[in-house]
């Protein structure tokens, strides 16, 4: 007697996604799992603000901020939805959101 056992995963593996906000508002979401170069870019808040955000693959951080105790940028990388980043004299936010996906077809035979 032949048995056979066919998995095919469907859709995507998973990953995370970066979401950057500023006073609330979302402002942009980055795939931090896009196999892409480092890269760096700044965000001005409303109150004239400066943040510079760095991406790398899988993970985020702030590396410099105008706002005067520097919180942000000692936090450091993060690279999953445990603890955000905040800046709070520039109300900014980085939150990373988990893209779990367990979708999981069987065939037997």
């Amino acid at each position: 007697m032949l048995s056979c056992v066919f998995a095919i995963l469907t859709g995507s593996r998973g990953g995370n996604t970066a979401q950057i906000m500023v006073n609330g508002v979302l402002i942009d979401e980055i795939d931090l799992h896009g196999n892409h170069l480092p890269y760096t870019f700044n965000v001005v808040s409303e109150t004239g603000g400066k943040n510079t955000i760095e991406v790398e693959e899988g993970r985020i951080r702030i590396v410099n901020a105008t706002c005067p105790d520097g919180v942000c940028v000692r936090q450091g990388f993060i690279s999953d939805g445990t603890i955000p980043i905040v800046c709070l004299p520039h109300r900014l936010t980085i939150q990373i959101i988990t893209n779990e996906s367990d979708d999981f077809d069987a065939a037997t035979g």
